[in-house]
């Protein structure tokens, strides 16, 4: 065998075992979730190798299914809101949370609707995602108390339904309104169904003019004390992926069949809702913004949503670091 082939297969040999030699992070996803394209990008560009680990996907049923899987130790990371990690905190269930998107979703009509505003909602059904204690929903009742002075479960019948059944719910012409996570909220949009408030807007409305994560990455205290380098690769390979998302029309039309659209007005506002969605920033002035945002939820949802927490536990929050891996957005005094 000629020499430069001896070189190159010793070369293919070193770096495949190396490869196989980096830790796997093992990241729950639901099956059909969003969060799965960036998990598509991440393999596709291998930035898992590019960050010295392995990402292992495991594919789960549901939110709750996630949490399981979490809390037994069968993934190191789940994609799930800040809220959820607050409230397992105050009950000494120690877990950490990375925050990634604000992307979220509003309140839309039947096109030919004659609600215009809040204050048409009267004897009106209107589809809820999420449950009663959805983020969405009690940031609208708080909404509603503010600008009309009344309990909006007084003026509605409100339709708590999972996400996909409230959108063909509304494709069939058997709900008036919904309130619905933003994907699904922006195939309403695509659709030409009627945008009447979006959750951004509430949040303004609200006082909080500073972008806010909604959700984003969910590990374990225990893990990430074990683990900070890792943890920090992993997440400096999903900052990553999502500039990727931002910058690169040609890489949405490569993930284009993961979406799983029917028409090119879906896709579009799928990858616009996606991209405005994307967090830019998080520091103290939005850490202040969250326990507004937070006390506002608490008093709409009170011990069902916070488990009894009253306050936010501002030291949750940890950003991704070159030098050590994670830091703490209170100890570090992130910027």
């Amino acid at each position: 065998m000629p020499h430069y082939l001896i070189v190159l297969l010793i070369a293919f040999i070193a770096l495949k075992a190396s490869a196989e030699d980096y830790p796997d992070v093992r990241v729950a996803t639901l099956q059909h979730g969003t969060v799965n394209w960036e998990m598509d990008v991440i393999r596709h560009h291998h930035l898992d190798e590019k960050n010295n680990f392995t990402l292992a996907v495991m594919p789960v049923g549901g939110k709750d299914s996630s949490a399981v899987a979490l809390q037994s130790k069968a993934v190191d990371l789940m994609f799930s809101d800040w809220i959820w990690v607050n409230r397992q905190r105050f009950n000494n269930r120690m877990f950490g949370f990375s925050p990634v998107s604000a992307a979220a979703g509003g309140l839309y009509a039947q096109p030919d609707s004659a609600v215009h505003s809040l204050s048409d909602l009267y004897s009106q059904r209107v589809g809820i995602a999420g449950g009663s204690v959805d983020k969405s929903w009690l940031l609208l009742q708080a909404y509603s108390k503010q600008y009309l002075g009344r309990d909006l479960k007084e003026l509605i019948e409100p339709v708590f339904a999972a996400p996909p059944l409230l959108n063909k719910l509304m494709y069939d012409g058997k709900l008036a309104l919904s309130l619905n996570f933003w994907h699904y909220s922006a195939k309403l949009k695509a659709r030409g169904f009627k945008p009447i408030i979006t959750v951004d807007e509430i949040i303004k409305g609200l006082g909080v003019d500073t972008q806010v994560p909604l959700v984003g990455w969910v590990f374990s205290e225990e893990w990430r004390k074990a683990n900070q380098q890792l943890l920090g690769q992993f997440l400096i390979a999903s900052q990553q992926a999502r500039h990727i998302l931002l910058t690169s029309d040609e890489e949405w039309q490569r993930i284009r069949p993961l979406m799983r659209v029917e028409s090119d007005e879906v896709f579009l506002a799928l990858k616009q809702s996606y991209r405005e969605g994307v967090l830019r920033q998080f520091g103290l002035s939005e850490l202040n913004a969250l326990d507004s945002l937070y006390s506002i939820m608490a008093k709409e949802g009170g011990a069902a949503l916070t488990g009894g927490a009253e306050q936010l536990d501002r030291t949750l929050f940890w950003l991704p670091d070159q030098n050590e891996g994670v830091i703490q957005l209170e100890a570090g005094g992130a910027k």
